[in-house]
């Protein structure tokens, strides 16, 4: 027990205890970034001292990567950046299921009434009539009205401050001596945690929110809140709503927060939250059986370039140089596939393959695309109560073909707007889009039925047709593929039917994608080589720009490039040197 006293002291013995009282053979080593972490964040030492006893030493990492996906029991701690850690354990209560929990600072019990004064305090500080833009403004100023009602005692800041910061230019601040509270450094730093979660952030959901890597956060109605993490899958939180009341009461709060108020008339909101994450809100009964739901889909910060896309095994470089390839002729193309499937993220990462100098318009419902072109028209459908007063997909298509775009980006096509896409192709405006379904038929199905109701001679505007999926493999772990790439060749009126050529294909027991167009791709022989003067004795030229472009992703992906837009600014310095153009 000395050698490891030696190497970890925490004021207090529980943490030693704990582990003196277990068998030797158990008791495992505590890393040193772990120790360190514990030594900046005093809350995590004592989480430690709780814990140990009940549930062993965990493993700490700085970051995650996907290789743990194969952990079989994962039992480990991460930060999600000082204060927050996550801890992930099994359940014991249910042995498929793992908890997912938030270590974060807390008020002590005897203590917890401090941050209602303080909040008091601040509020009467402020008048009514004080408005702030930006939430880094909201902040400074909550900061600084902190240090205006407390002080730590027995430290230098014994007096408020001054008419520095933001506050000596705000106009709205009651005047009047104030009584400032005295806090411990500790239960300083606590506060203007809680005060920054509470008052700025998302409340208990905030946590979550920081965590890159939750993709989705699920509240089902009364009970815990459950987690679609990108390493762990499917998590269950420790921690949710107890009552029907303390749910729609948080409900109410959120959506008044993400600027579109839900109630009993208006119940379903769908926004876009500070951060750029996706809000789906159902309130009260009237629609939902278990009374109030709500999703958040979160988005990265940063979009993901396509050698992450190859990294990951959703496509592989030759799949991904053919995308180039089409894309960067002004080809038409949409990416389908089923709900949560990663089809918003492909075509993210692929529009970084259209010519740089390119005018582009992005059409979307809630804003998820992000591009690094300079020329780029960002435009947002605008619900309304009221029908005359609504701006939808229809309207904002009709006025891009007014802007001359020479690429057209729809966030997802749902509806009568897929008759103005298709339209803008017809008139030499390329279009990239996403699309709900599972198959070529039933994208040409979806298409041509109700209510898009595109004609099928329209059809074959439409180059390729990119299908990709979420797969489980047999260990029940989800992985997203590109499971097909489809070139649409021709619709014959006699016969009702499409010709379209398969020209990539996932082989699933492999894990590896197929050229099956190799030497036979309508695309690149009968579009792209004939384009640039090839003639059909020649045409293998375009097989080897292929190669050397699939080579190029290649490198970049084994070079672990994963900044996107140093991605797009490499693909750019390639492309000229790999476009072979007959002289």
């Amino acid at each position: 027990m000395s050698k490891f006293a030696d190497r970890y002291r925490p004021s207090g013995s529980h943490l030693l205890d704990s582990l003196q009282s277990r068998p030797a053979a158990l008791v495992q080593p505590i890393s040193r970034d772990l120790m360190d972490a514990m030594r900046r964040n005093p809350h995590l030492r004592l989480y430690m001292d709780r814990e140990l006893g009940n549930l062993g030493v965990p493993s700490f990492y700085k970051t995650l990567s996907r290789d743990m996906r194969n952990f079989e029991n994962p039992h480990l701690i991460y930060p999600v950046g000082d204060p927050i850690f996550i801890h992930i354990f099994p359940d014991k209560t249910v042995k498929t299921r793992r908890v997912y929990r938030v270590i974060e600072p807390k008020l002590p019990t005897p203590r917890m009434d401090l941050l209602q004064k303080v909040e008091s305090r601040i509020i009467a500080q402020i008048d009514e009539r004080l408005e702030v833009e930006t939430q880094e403004e909201k902040l400074q100023i909550l900061m600084e009205l902190l240090d205006k009602v407390a002080y730590v005692s027995g430290s230098s800041q014994s007096s408020p401050q001054g008419g520095g910061g933001l506050l000596g230019n705000i106009p709205f601040l009651r005047s009047g001596a104030i009584h400032r509270i005295p806090l411990t450094n500790a239960e300083y730093q606590i506060m203007k945690y809680l005060l920054h979660k509470n008052r700025i952030g998302l409340g208990i959901l905030e946590p979550l929110i920081r965590d890159p890597y939750i993709e989705d956060i699920s509240c089902d109605g009364v009970g815990p809140i459950f987690l679609e993490h990108k390493i762990f899958q499917s998590l269950a939180c420790d921690f949710g709503f107890d009552t029907k009341e303390t749910l729609n009461e948080f409900a109410l709060w959120l959506s008044e927060r993400s600027g579109k108020q839900a109630t009993h008339r208006n119940p379903i909101v769908d926004t876009i939250l500070s951060d750029g994450s996706r809000l789906n809100l159902v309130f009260g009964e009237d629609v939902s059986m278990k009374g109030t739901n709500f999703t958040i889909r979160k988005f990265s910060a940063a979009p993901l370039p396509v050698t992450k896309l190859i990294s990951f095994g959703t496509m592989d470089p030759a799949l991904a140089a053919y995308v180039w390839m089409l894309i960067r002729e002004g080809m038409n193309v949409f990416i389908c596939g089923e709900t949560a499937s990663g089809k918003t993220t492909t075509l993210t990462a692929v529009t970084s393959f259209i010519k740089p100098n390119s005018k582009i318009v992005s059409i979307e419902d809630t804003p998820e695309v992000q591009l690094p072109h300079e020329n780029w028209i960002r435009e947002v459908t605008r619900p309304s109560q009221r029908e005359e007063s609504t701006v939808g997909m229809f309207e904002l298509l009709k006025s891009a073909l007014r802007q001359r775009p020479n690429y057209i980006i729809v966030g997802e096509i749902r509806g009568v707007e897929g008759n103005i896409a298709f339209q803008a192709m017809m008139t030499g405006h390329p279009v990239l889009s996403t699309f709900h379904s599972a198959s070529v038929q039933k994208t040409i199905q979806r298409l041509t039925g109700n209510p898009i109701l595109v004609p099928k001679t329209h059809i074959t505007n439409l180059s390729a047709i990119i299908i990709q999926n979420a797969i489980y493999d047999a260990t029940g772990h989800m992985k997203r593929r590109v499971t097909s790439v489809n070139e649409i060749v021709s619709y014959n009126p006699t016969t009702d039917s499409f010709s379209y050529i398969e020209s990539f294909h996932w082989e699933p027991g492999e894990d590896k994608f197929q050229f099956r167009a190799e030497g036979n791709s309508y695309l690149l022989e009968e579009k792209i080589g004939k384009a640039r003067g090839y003639s059909s004795r020649e045409i293998s030229v375009i097989y080897d720009e292929l190669k050397a472009r699939a080579d190029f992703l290649k490198k970049m992906t084994d070079e672990n490039v994963s900044d996107y837009r140093e991605f797009f600014h490499r693909v750019i310095d390639a492309d000229k040197k790999l476009t072979m153009i007959k002289s």
